[in-house]
């Protein structure tokens, strides 16, 4: 089993904010270093309360738009910084007028992967990005990474949680060309729970401690050099991810697939990791485009 990458590009929200900031420089970084090419999207919206006859003021679109290249103008020459000593990476920029939300998500049907940061500028011009990176979690197309603001060490592990089903081989798949990538341990957690249960403790750790390995099987003969560290503990499955990610580089964790009507869910597990996590996340999604496997 192999994986093969989506050749989609790798897409990032920009507001101009630091927080924004710390969201292109990674996205920046991983398309450089996965020789994909990085689109930047800047979206710049007119209050609900500004329009004719609402009583508030009016905008010149056009001054908008023009406030949006700025943005993006500045993001692109950070980018180019960050990627020229790695390797050449094409860089496009858009402005939209509109929607945040609506913008990166219609980019992610197209993306490897999106990167929006945690937080972000708070100013009236502007679409407030860490308002939306949750909303944007659950509903791309494609993974999603979620940067906090803040330093990670490099030398830290790449955390995935694994609990058996489509969700997590879609996080494992990015979690071992992560570990590959950055040649660091993989750890891989798997939380369990008596609560319910008719088994001992210890038997429901041994089945907990099987449906791991299985887990792991496929992808460990891909990837020999890879370390993984296996974590079996009794808890709830976020609070494992997140105590194990504590001094992590990167965490991956699956979502839910597509429910009806086309709307994507988070997932409870999801949720909470994306709420807690200090290092940057990223939330795979069965079915996307980030990767495939080939027998």
């Amino acid at each position: 089993m192999s994986v093969v990458a989506h050749p989609g590009p790798v897409v990032v929200g920009v507001d101009g904010s630091e927080q924004a900031g710390w969201a292109l420089r990674w996205a920046a970084e991983y398309a450089a270093h996965h020789r994909v090419s990085l689109v930047l999207v800047c979206a710049v919206d007119v209050p609900v309360d500004s329009g004719p006859g609402l009583g508030g003021p009016h905008f010149d679109l056009e001054a908008l738009r023009r406030d949006g290249e700025k943005i993006v103008a500045s993001a692109a020459a950070e980018a180019v910084v960050v990627t020229a000593p790695i390797a050449e990476v094409t860089i496009t920029s858009e402005v939209v007028l509109g929607s945040a939300r609506a913008a990166l998500r219609h980019r992610s049907e197209s993306a490897r992967l999106l990167v929006v940061g945690s937080r972000g500028l708070g100013a009236f011009r502007r679409t407030l990005l860490g308002s939306i990176s949750s909303s944007i979690a659950g509903h791309a197309g494609c993974a999603v990474a979620v940067i906090p603001e803040s330093a990670v060490p490099r030398d830290g592990p790449v955390v995935v949680g694994v609990d058996g089903t489509a969700r997590s081989m879609a996080a494992l798949a990015i979690a071992f060309d992560e570990a590959a990538r950055r040649g660091v341990v993989l750890r891989a957690v798997h939380a369990w729970s008596e609560f319910g249960r008719s088994q001992s403790p210890a038997a429901l750790r041994a089945t907990a401690a099987a449906r791991l390995a299985e887990s792991l099987a496929g992808f460990a003969e891909n990837y020999p050099d890879v370390e993984v560290d296996r974590i079996v503990v009794e808890d709830r499955p976020a609070n494992a991810i997140l105590a194990a990610a504590s001094r992590a580089q990167l965490a991956v964790v699956g979502s839910h697939g597509r429910a009806r009507l086309s709307d994507a869910v988070l997932g409870s597990v999801a949720h909470a990791v994306l709420h807690g996590i200090e290092c940057p996340l990223i939330i795979a999604r069965p079915g996307a485009r980030r990767s495939s496997t080939d027998a």
